[in-house]
């Protein structure tokens, strides 16, 4: 055996001893904890994996039955496959460089230990989710990273909107989970195991559905705990108000961990979505939709953070275009790289913040590019990553993921290359109004530390050279096929001439004429302020939902059932006993000529009622 327990359970002992003993840890001793057993996941993923050589086959370790109930049948099994080798290297890879970079950026942080014991509890329930060989081991690390999500998000405990924010993420993700939930129910039922290979054995025979049936609504409910975790329409809202955790934080849930696990999900799923076309095509719309919406909402917003936010949602939305496709290599190739540059965005713009001592807002800086060169030239390699500019990486994925959409209908791929072209543009908006003109803020700008600055670099080389050297979809192509559509230059041409297009006309804007901007936005202010208040999605799911739900909780449920039925019900309960236990205490006064009296009554009582039935017969 190849011991795959030891590659979460070293996270998980971080976690134990940091949460345990840290407060009474240096800060070294807590990195050395912490970092450490990320360090020591990923060398034994590494060795691990190539102890398994090619994986021809699915790897797998079972340990012991976890439920044994009739029919049902649940071990605690982990197995690797390549789709699962490419999710391991990427959490525990990135993973280990978000938490070299934390050592940094939070070292003047209260609540040192306790962050980091929570980050090493984050890494522990993700790889839980990716080794899973089965939805019930997969439904535990999915819980977990939710849970995860809730203590780093609501890290700032004492600050209201990071409590809200955190609470926020839990909630919608808990509709997303009930979703999940009765897709295992269905699976159980339909196919009599929970267990991957299994089901997908079983799978793979059957028809495709040609109308909605029991398959179809599996799939969309798994596309519901999916659009839950992956911040995909209408249950995106959490994410942008995730960055009200700690930058670290932000570049974890959005490159390596958490948002990943709906788009893994749908992926190791396959089997189950080829037969089920109706909801293939709900995940393309669904995906195409979300990344659209994201990508204007990011055009008109000025936090640095939540540009990048709306950026991951738009770009997830990519990810699920693919899926929909019966594209799967793309999509987790996207994954990939999308992990390289969206991690280097997000710590770019933490060394950012750090160097305007917490500044996030884009209009208060400008000119940093001699002040803070290494963060500069770092933030400059993600953005044409994620502008699809050759040779980086966002370019080899994009461009896969459009050419399927195109294959798949023509109209999908025209739709995408306009999305490209406003990513393209809206993230060097953000650089642009970063790096360049004069410097518009109050605090005086330095350099990160070292040990925030090699992350990030390694990171720029992952975003220059990962999408050329690891070509993630012939390595996956024996896992789903050869389904990448065939190349065609005139359309990769297009996509790339619309992300020059997008940096172009964020140059014009930003940089040579400064006012341009502020005049069209003038001009179109009816769509600029829908794009900039986010199409109000927030407000109207407070009107519909939390308003509603709030109010009728107090006057119904409160005020109406609570206090006046139940309270009521046993107030009144106990008014009456007082009263009739008031009434017979009189009979107890202590007097010996009234026990007389009431002897003589009962006496009375007594004879009248024995005489009336006397009489009666």
């Amino acid at each position: 055996m190849h011991q795959l327990w030891l590659i979460p359970a070293l996270p998980l002992a971080g976690f134990l001893l940091n949460g345990i003993f840290g407060r009474k840890l240096s800060k070294a001793a807590i990195n050395a904890v912490a970092i450490g057993s990320v360090l020591l996941s990923f060398l034994w993923v590494v060795k691990t994996l190539m102890g398994l050589g090619s994986l021809e086959e699915v790897y797998v370790e079972r340990y012991f039955t976890w439920i044994q109930s009739g029919f049902v049948n649940v071990g605690f099994d982990f197995a690797v496959d390549r789709l699962s080798a490419v999710m391991l290297m990427v959490v525990t890879g990135i993973g280990l460089l978000i938490h070299i970079y934390a050592a940094g950026y939070m070292a003047h942080e209260g609540g040192y230990y306790r962050f980091f014991a929570y980050l090493n509890l984050f890494m522990f329930f993700m790889l839980i989710l990716v080794l899973a060989a089965n939805y019930l081991v997969l439904f535990v690390g999915w819980e977990g990273v939710g849970l995860c999500s809730y203590l780093l998000i609501g890290f700032y405990f004492l600050k209201k909107s990071a409590g809200d924010a955190g609470k926020k993420a839990f909630v919608v993700n808990r509709i997303g989970d009930f979703g999940f939930s009765l897709a295992m129910f269905l699976i159980m039922v339909n196919f009599g195991s929970l267990d991957f290979g299994t089901v997908f054995a079983k799978a793979v025979p059957m028809a495709n559905e040609t109308s909605a049936g029991v398959l179809t609504l599996i799939c969309l409910l798994l596309l519901l705990g999916a659009a839950g975790k992956s911040a995909q329409v209408p249950l995106y809202v959490w994410l942008p108000d995730a960055m009200e955790g700690p930058t670290p934080v932000s570049a974890l849930i959005h490159a390596a961990t958490m948002v990943t696990a709906g788009v893994y999900m749908v992926a190791r799923s396959a089997a189950l979505f080829n037969h089920a076309p109706i909801a293939m095509e709900v995940v393309a719309y669904v995906g195409l939709i979300t990344a659209v919406m994201a990508a204007t909402i990011g055009l008109t917003q000025y936090d640095l953070k939540k540009v990048f936010a709306y950026s991951t949602v738009s770009q997830l939305g990519y990810m699920f275009l693919a899926l929909g496709t019966g594209a799967y290599s793309a999509g987790i190739y996207h994954v990939m790289t999308h992990a390289f540059f969206k991690a280097l965005l997000f710590l770019g713009a933490g060394s950012v913040i750090h160097a305007l001592s917490g500044e996030q807002d884009l209009r208060m800086m400008g000119g940093l590019r001699k002040k803070i060169p290494v963060t500069f030239a770092v933030l400059f390699c993600a953005s044409v990553a994620i502008a699809g500019v050759p040779p980086f990486a966002g370019y080899y994925s994009k461009d896969a993921i459009l050419l399927a959409a195109h294959a798949h209908h023509p109209w999908m791929y025209w739709v995408g290359v306009v999305t490209a072209g406003m990513t393209a543009f809206y993230v060097f908006r953000a650089f642009f109004l970063c790096f360049f003109g004069t410097y518009r803020g109050q605090a005086h700008p330095h350099e990160s530390p070292l040990v925030m600055t090699a992350p990030l670099m390694v990171l720029a080389a992952l975003s220059l050279g990962g999408g050329y050297f690891l070509n993630v979809p012939h390595y996956l192509e024996p896992l789903f096929g050869g389904e990448h559509a065939a190349h065609d230059e005139t359309l990769v041409l297009i996509s790339v001439g619309a992300g020059l297009l997008g940096i172009a006309l964020a140059a014009l804007f930003y940089v040579v004429k400064p006012g341009l901007a502020d005049g069209l936005a003038r001009a179109f202010s009816w769509p600029y302020k829908l794009f900039y208040n986010k199409y109000f999605v927030d407000e109207a799911y407070d009107a519909v939902i939390v308003h509603p739900l709030r109010d009728g909780s107090s006057s119904v449920l409160w005020k109406g059932v609570d206090a006046r039925i139940i309270d009521g019900a046993v107030n009144g309960t106990g008014s009456l006993m007082r009263a009739i236990g008031g009434g017979l205490r009189e009979m107890q006064s202590g007097y010996i000529r009234r026990y007389a009296a009431w002897v003589v009554l009962g006496s009375v009582a007594i004879i009248a009622v024995v005489s009336f039935w006397g009489g009666v017969k």
